[in-house]
């Protein structure tokens, strides 16, 4: 079995945690169950570029009791579990391509091992796995069935493919499921955004003024969050009616050139590019922080800010301190990008103009 993980001594480590998240999953016990009797997709290949976490560990997991050969890379280079990673691979023998922090060349060379399978399903977060058969490895789209996208930006990616006719198979878009939206993003990423800026930073919510850019599913879900831990909360939207909800939900609404200045925290999930731009740097606090929750690392300028920058060091894990040009600091929480993790931008798809609307 291929695979490329950090360290076979955290498999025993991974094993309990993924566990933990096990007894926390009624209903894919359920379906685990069915799949151990059933075999439903014995002979089937699947390759799937996820966050490799104790929730995707046990899915994939599931996905193997139904009789599937299973490969999986991460979506996400810096919110890989690298303990889930090893016990995936040693005590559960699923080939996995992952390691926390990998650099861009051996991102992309994790995905290749993914789909070396010549999967019949892929499963994407963030249209990975889709765009690298489409550019590099067109000869495997032919033996595709179908595939599945989970995030936002990946699903308007695909979408702008289809509609110019580039896109070779089917793909179903799981972030479009009622269930995904209305609970995953507002209650699982609402929580789950703040807590890695809390754990990062040690910042205290309450009384400082945080600043949401987007008022989607995922915007609502941090915004609400944000609110109960005693926060001011501002809300920048460019969709009139959404920020009209956002002002009848209590929350202030302006530009991003009016809240910029007035913002302790910073979080983007609008899946757009640019959304912080030069001109909000300038005007922001000393010490404010900028942190990302959309999939791709756009939404900050993030080449606009090193331009701005004269020095740059990491203050604590997954925080970095850029002292402007002015002397002001501004502090980047995770690079800026993917569920405030991501490292890479995202290429131009196919027959696609490349640009997140």
């Amino acid at each position: 079995m291929e695979y490329d993980v950090k360290d076979k001594n955290l498999a025993e480590r991974g094993k309990l945690r993924i566990e933990w998240a096990w007894s926390s999953m009624p209903v894919l016990s359920l379906i685990t169950s069915r799949f151990e009797k059933e075999k439903p997709l014995k002979g089937i290949r699947v390759s799937a570029c996820l966050h490799v976490t104790t929730e995707t560990a046990n899915l994939m997991k599931t996905l193997k009791a139904g009789g599937a050969e299973v490969r999986l890379c991460a979506s996400n280079p810096l919110s890989t579990q690298d303990d889930v990673a090893a016990s995936l691979v040693f005590d559960d023998e699923i080939a996995t391509f992952a390691i926390r922090g990998v650099d861009n060349e051996g991102y992309y060379g994790h995905i290749r091992s993914a789909l070396a399978s010549k999967p019949h399903i892929t499963m994407d977060d963030g249209a990975d796995l889709v765009f690298t058969i489409h550019s590099d490895m067109p000869e495997l789209a032919s033996s595709v069935v179908g595939g599945t996208e989970e995030t936002t930006t990946g699903v308007i990616r695909l979408r702008s493919m289809a509609k110019e006719g580039a896109l070779q198979f089917p793909i179903i878009a799981v972030n479009d499921a009622m269930t995904k939206h209305l609970f995953d993003n507002r209650y699982g990423t609402g929580q789950s955004s703040l807590d890695g800026v809390l754990r990062a930073t040690n910042m205290l919510l309450a009384g400082s003024t945080v600043v949401i850019a987007g008022y989607g599913w995922c915007g609502r879900g941090i915004a609400m969050r944000a609110k109960g831990m005693g926060a001011h909360v501002i809300v920048t939207e460019v969709d009139p009616l959404k920020a009209l909800e956002a002002k009848m939900d209590g929350f202030t609404v302006k530009r991003m050139a009016g809240a910029a200045p007035m913002g302790d925290l910073f979080i983007t999930a609008t899946g757009n590019i640019s959304v912080i731009r030069a001109e909000h740097f300038e005007v922001m606090k000393d010490g404010a922080i900028v942190a990302n929750s959309g999939h791709f690392n756009v939404e900050i300028d993030l080449e606009i800010l090193a331009k701005m920058t004269k020095s740059r060091r990491i203050v604590r894990d997954n925080v970095e301190e850029h002292v402007l040009n002015t002397g002001k600091k501004i502090y980047r929480r995770a690079s800026g990008g993917g569920d405030g993790y991501e490292l890479r931008q995202p290429g131009p798809l196919p027959g696609a103009s490349g640009e997140i609307p």
